[in-house]
C-alpha cells in the first residue's frame, strides 16, 4: 500500500512546478526563438526542450544532494538561493520586464536556452531536490516523479501547440496569465526563503 502514489504530494509537487515552469510564460519566448524556424523544427524543438528539461531535473534531484554534500553546501542554503532567484523571476513576471532571449545561429535552442534555464531552472530544480528530501516513502517518491512527468507533459503541450494557443489567448490573454504566475512565484518563493532561514534556525542541516 505504501508503494501507491499519494496524491497530497503529487498535487503539491504538480502545481508548484507547473507555476515555477510558468508554459504559458514561455510561449512568447518559445515562439521568439523558433520564429525562423519550419512547423517540423518547432514541433522537434518542443520535444527535445521538454526532455532535456525532464533529464536536467531528474539527475539533480537523485544525484544534487551528493553533488551538494561535496560542495559542503546544505539543503537551506540553497532552498534560500533558489527562493531569492524565484523571487527576482516573480518580480519580472509582475512587472513585465523579462528579457527576451535570441537564439544565435547554429546554436541548438531546444537545448540551450529553452530546455535549460528556461524550463529546468534553479526554481524547479531546488522544488524537486526539496520534494524528494521530503520524501520518505516510495508512494511519495513515485509521486514526485509522477508530478515532474505530469508537468513537463503539460509544457510540452503549450509549446506543442504554441502558435494556436497564442492566437486563441492574445497578447492581452498570455500577459494576464503571466501576471498571475507572478503573483503565485512570488508566494512559493517568499515561503522557500521563510522555510530555509526556518531551517537555519532550528538548525536542520
Amino acid at each position: 500500500m505504501s508503494s501507491v502514489l499519494d496524491p497530497q504530494v503529487f498535487g503539491s509537487v504538480f502545481v508548484t512546478l507547473l507555476v515555477i515552469m510558468d508554459p504559458p510564460g514561455a510561449l512568447p519566448i518559445f515562439l521568439a526563438l523558433t520564429g525562423s524556424l519550419t512547423q517540423r523544427q518547432k514541433l522537434a524543438a518542443a520535444r527535445r526542450a521538454s526532455l532535456v528539461a525532464l533529464g536536467v531535473i531528474a539527475a539533480f534531484a537523485v544525484f544534487g544532494q551528493q553533488i551538494l554534500n561535496y560542495l559542503h553546501i546544505s539543503l537551506p542554503a540553497l532552498q534560500g538561493a533558489g527562493g531569492l532567484l524565484l523571487l527576482l523571476v516573480a518580480l519580472q513576471l509582475l512587472t513585465g520586464s523579462e528579457q527576451e532571449q535570441h537564439a544565435d545561429a547554429g546554436v541548438n535552442v531546444a537545448l540551450v536556452p529553452l530546455g535549460t534555464p528556461l524550463l529546468a531552472g534553479p526554481g524547479a530544480i531546488v522544488a524537486t531536490m526539496l520534494a524528494v528530501q521530503n520524501s520518505s516513502r516510495p508512494g511519495e517518491y513515485i509521486a514526485v516523479g509522477s508530478a515532474l512527468v505530469a508537468v513537463l507533459l503539460v509544457v510540452w503541450l503549450f509549446l506543442r501547440f504554441a502558435s494556436q494557443i497564442h492566437r486563441v489567448l492574445k497578447d492581452s490573454g498570455t500577459v494576464l496569465l503571466t501576471r498571475i504566475a507572478g503573483l503565485l512565484l512570488s508566494a512559493i518563493a517568499v515561503q522557500m526563503v521563510a522555510d530555509s532561514v526556518r531551517a537555519f534556525v532550528s538548525g536542520t542541516p
